[in-house]
């Protein structure tokens, strides 16, 4: 005699509005008010095992390894390919192409989205995400190679002004950061612009 398991999401389960939050950390609540984790890990799960999602994980200390300082109980959840996440927010090509002031927020979205899965597909580097409890300084995400971390800032724009990786290697001056930008390549000693296109051949 087997049994199966039936798993249920809500219509909601995307949340995609989420994506366009300054705190893109995954809740639990957002998915059902008063939600609690028990109710949906196990769906949750499914996902990643089914290759649908990927989960990254907060790191608060930047050593390796940092599977060692990874926070399990906080993490970000991406889906596997920005086509899917184009077509749950019905955005267009055009949108994301050209976009417009109501768009900004949501761009980034999709061009984090994109730079990760590149970075996975490369298989060149184990994911986190860096932020602190008494901080709004995050950074998008920690890479770590064989032998180095590298904090890396996702920017979908030009305007690629941000004080949160300058921030956060001057306090650990012993890293270099990465930013993925449409930017041309440049060197500027504690930090590296790579443009979008070649995120996922610049840290072999």
């Amino acid at each position: 005699m087997s049994t199966a398991t039936t798993i249920h999401l809500p219509t909601r389960y995307s949340e995609t509005s989420k994506l366009a939050k300054e705190n893109k950390k995954f809740i639990f609540g957002m998915m059902k008010k008063g939600a609690r984790a028990n109710e949906f890990e196990l769906a949750l799960q499914w996902l990643i095992d089914a290759g649908l999602v990927y989960r990254v994980e907060r790191c608060k200390t930047p050593q390796i390894p940092l599977k060692f300082y990874a926070d399990s109980s906080a993490f970000k959840i991406y889906l596997i390919d920005v086509g899917l996440l184009a077509a749950m927010t019905g955005t267009t090509p055009q949108d994301i192409l050209i976009g417009d002031a109501a768009f900004s927020e949501f761009k980034g979205a999709f061009s984090e989205n994109y730079v990760l899965e590149q970075i996975i597909a490369a298989e060149s580097a184990n994911v986190y995400y860096f932020s602190k409890d008494n901080s709004q300084l995050e950074i998008d995400f920690l890479l770590q190679t064989a032998n180095r971390i590298i904090p890396t800032e996702v920017k979908a724009e030009e305007n690629v002004k941000s004080k949160s990786l300058r921030t956060f290697i001057q306090e650990h001056d012993n890293l270099k950061g990465l930013r993925f930008s449409m930017r041309p390549y440049v060197d500027q000693g504690w930090m590296k612009n790579v443009p979008m296109y070649a995120c996922g051949v610049c840290i072999q």
